[in-house]
C-alpha cells in the first residue's frame, strides 16, 4: 500500500488517508440528494439519477485516485446540472436524452483536449476576469434556484419576483436549513452542508412537514430509465443548437475543473513552480468521469472543491480518493432517504454552495470598466436570463470589444477575437 500510493514519500499514513477520504465524502455527499432534485425537474427518474450520481462519483474518484494519484473527489457538478436541467432541457426544449448525449460528446472532447494539451491554449484565451465572473455567476444562479425551490423568492406579475410567504411551513423549514447549515460551516464543521441536510430533514419529519421514509436501507434502484440513453441519442447531437450546448458544457467544465485542481493542489503543496505534476492525468480523469456519468444517466461529472476538506485533515495521496469512492458505492443502498430530501431540504445546500462560488468576485478589477462591465454582465445575466450560456456568451462578446475601444486590444488573446465572432453568431442564431 505504501509503494502503491507513496504514502511515506508524501508524509502520510493509511489511517490518515482513510479519515481524509471519509471527510471528503461527508463534505460532498449532499450531491447524492441534490442532483436527483435538480435533474428530476426534466422528467428523469429520480431513483435512476441517484444511482447514476453515486456510480459516476465512484468511477471518477477511483480513476483520479489510482491513475492521477491525487486526493481529489469527483461527482456531477452543481451549476453544470443546473445548466443541463434549466437551460438545455427546460428553456431550450431539448429532450433530456439528447442532453445526455451532448454531455457524452463534451466528455470525449474534453478527454482529447486534455491528453493533447490543446486545453491550455483555449483556457489561456479567456481572460481571468471572465473566468472569475463565470464561477460567481453560476453561484448566483444556483442560489437563485435554491431560493425559488424554497419559495423564499416567488414569481410576481408586477415586479417579476417578490418575497414569498414566510409563514408557509415548508419555507420556514428551508430558512431553518439555511441558518443551521451556515452555523455548521462558520464553526468549521467538515461536511456542514451534508449535516445541514440531515438536520433539516429530521426537523421536517418531527414537525410533520415531511412524511417519514418507509425504510432507511434497501436494494439498489434500477438504472434502466437512464442507462445508455446518451449512446442511443448520439445522432441527435449534430445540430447547430446542440453544438452550442456541447461547447458551453465544455467551457464551463474547463474552468470549473482547472480552478478546483489549482486550488486544491496549492492547498496540499503539490504545485512545482506553479506547475501541477500529472495535470493531464487529472484532467483526463475528469473527462473519463463525465463520459461514464453521461452513459449512466447524469450531467457532467467534475472535480469537487469540497476535496479541500479531506486535504485539510491530512489527505495527500490517491488513497484518500479510493476511500471516498468506496463510500459512494456504499451510499447506493440508502436510496429510500430520497423521499425525505425534498426541494425545501436541498435548497439550503444550493444557497450555501452559491456563496462559495461567488468568492472570486473579490479578485475582479472593478476599478477598470473594461474588466468590470464584461464581468458584471456575465455574472448578472445567468440568474436573470436563467441561462449560464447567455452569461458566458455576453462576457465573451463585450470583453474584446471594450478592450479594443480602451486601446488595449493587443492584450487580448487572438483566440478571444475568434470567440467574439462565434458568440456573435450564437446570438444571431438565437434571434
Amino acid at each position: 500500500m505504501d509503494r502503491a500510493f507513496q504514502l511515506s514519500a508524501n508524509g502520510t499514513t493509511p489511517g490518515r488517508e482513510v479519515i481524509a477520504g471519509g471527510t471528503t465524502f461527508l463534505a460532498m455527499a449532499y450531491i447524492l440528494f441534490v442532483n436527483p432534485q435538480v435533474l428530476g425537474e426534466t422528467g428523469m427518474d429520480a431513483d435512476a439519477i441517484f444511482v447514476a450520481t453515486a456510480l459516476a462519483a465512484a468511477l471518477g474518484t477511483l480513476v483520479m485516485g489510482l491513475w492521477a494519484r491525487y486526493p481529489i473527489a469527483l461527482a456531477p457538478g452543481l451549476g453544470l446540472n443546473a445548466f443541463f436541467a434549466f437551460t438545455v432541457v427546460l428553456s431550450m426544449g431539448i429532450e433530456w436524452q439528447t442532453a445526455l448525449a451532448g454531455t457524452l460528446v463534451s466528455g470525449v472532447l474534453f478527454f482529447i483536449l486534455a491528453v493533447t494539451g490543446v486545453r491550455e491554449a483555449i483556457i489561456n484565451a479567456i481572460p481571468m476576469t471572465l473566468k472569475l465572473a463565470t464561477g460567481a455567476g453560476i453561484g448566483l444562479f444556483i442560489a437563485f434556484i435554491g431560493l425559488q425551490n424554497a419559495q423564499i423568492i416567488v414569481a410576481d406579475d408586477e415586479t417579476t419576483v417578490a418575497l414569498g410567504n414566510l409563514e408557509r411551513p415548508e419555507t420556514l423549514l428551508a430558512i431553518f436549513g439555511v441558518a443551521v447549515t451556515v452555523l455548521f460551516l462558520v464553526r468549521g464543521l467538515r461536511g456542514g452542508i451534508f449535516y445541514g441536510i440531515v438536520v433539516t430533514a429530521a426537523l421536517g419529519i418531527v414537525t410533520g412537514v415531511i412524511e417519514p421514509p418507509a425504510a432507511a436501507v434497501s436494494g439498489v434502484p434500477s438504472l434502466a430509465p437512464t442507462f445508455g440513453e446518451a449512446i442511443t441519442n448520439l445522432p441527435e447531437v449534430f445540430t447547430t443548437e446542440m453544438i452550442v450546448v456541447v461547447l458551453t458544457m465544455l467551457f464551463v467544465d474547463f474552468f470549473d475543473t482547472s480552478g478546483t485542481l489549482i486550488a486544491i493542489a496549492n492547498q496540499a503543496g503539490f504545485l512545482r513552480d506553479g506547475v501541477l505534476p500529472r495535470a493531464n492525468r487529472a484532467l483526463a480523469s475528469d473527462s473519463i468521469a463525465s463520459m461514464g456519468g453521461a452513459v449512466l444517466g447524469t450531467s457532467t461529472t467534475t472535480s469537487y472543491i469540497e476535496s479541500s476538506a479531506g486535504v485539510a485533515v491530512g489527505g495527500r495521496t490517491g488513497m484518500t480518493s479510493v476511500t471516498t469512492s468506496v463510500l459512494f458505492l456504499l451510499a447506493l443502498f440508502f436510496s429510500p432517504l430520497l423521499a425525505v430530501v425534498t426541494s425545501e431540504v436541498t435548497a439550503p445546500a444550493l444557497i450555501t454552495v452559491g456563496v462559495f462560488m461567488a468568492r472570486g468576485l473579490g479578485e475582479i478589477e472593478w476599478g477598470k470598466l473594461e474588466h468590470a462591465f464584461p464581468a458584471f454582465v456575465t455574472m448578472i445575466a445567468m440568474p436573470l436570463t436563467f441561462s449560464i450560456a447567455n452569461g458566458i456568451a455576453l462576457g465573451l462578446l463585450f470583453f474584446p470589444l471594450l478592450m479594443l475601444v480602451r486601446g488595449r486590444g493587443r492584450e487580448v488573446h487572438p483566440m478571444a477575437y475568434v470567440l467574439f465572432f462565434v458568440v456573435l453568431a450564437y446570438f444571431i442564431w438565437l434571434v
